[in-house]
């Protein structure tokens, strides 16, 4: 089951170096934050389609987890977990995992009902589950499998 918790959101906002929004983007209202794995291939192409369906609007913030900067606990986190299940943030505060990362996501670009049949309930439970496979398993289908040499990653 995706978790939410509430997180109060910081003055400072945490971002990656790569998508930290040009001074006429900052007064721009996000709705969406997503925290990615910069290093992820698959996980790197779905954030710039993201950012190409988003189309310079400033609605979803993209956040490199792997970049120096990052730090997890801006967002009531630890690293290993942002590496071992997509996290995402709404403007609130409000901290989301799984597949609810990707509805919301989506939904800020303006391409919700791409997903939104992943809301149904058996559906839901079924994509819910696909998720969590590929999170565990993501390091190794990546071709990354020595990535976390460790159990850092491990969810």
């Amino acid at each position: 089951m995706d978790a939410v918790r509430h997180i109060p959101t910081r003055s400072h906002e945490a971002t990656s170096r790569s998508d930290a929004p040009c001074s006429s983007e900052r007064s721009k209202k996000w709705e969406y934050e997503i925290l990615v794995d910069g290093e992820c291939p698959l996980c790197a192409k779905e954030a710039a389609l993201l950012r190409k369906m988003d189309r310079g609007r400033g609605r979803l913030r993209i956040t490199d987890i792997t970049d120096p900067d990052f730090d997890a606990t801006a967002y009531g986190t630890t690293y290993e977990e942002v590496m071992g299940t997509i996290h995402g943030r709404s403007p609130d505060g409000s901290i989301h995992t799984g597949v609810e990362v990707f509805r919301r996501s989506y939904r800020a670009v303006g391409w919700g009902w791409l997903l939104a049949w992943t809301r149904l309930p058996i559906l839901r439970t079924i994509s819910d589950g696909v998720y969590r496979f590929f999170a565990r398993h993501r390091l190794r289908l990546t071709g990354r499998r020595d990535a976390c040499t460790t159990d850092r990653c491990r969810i």
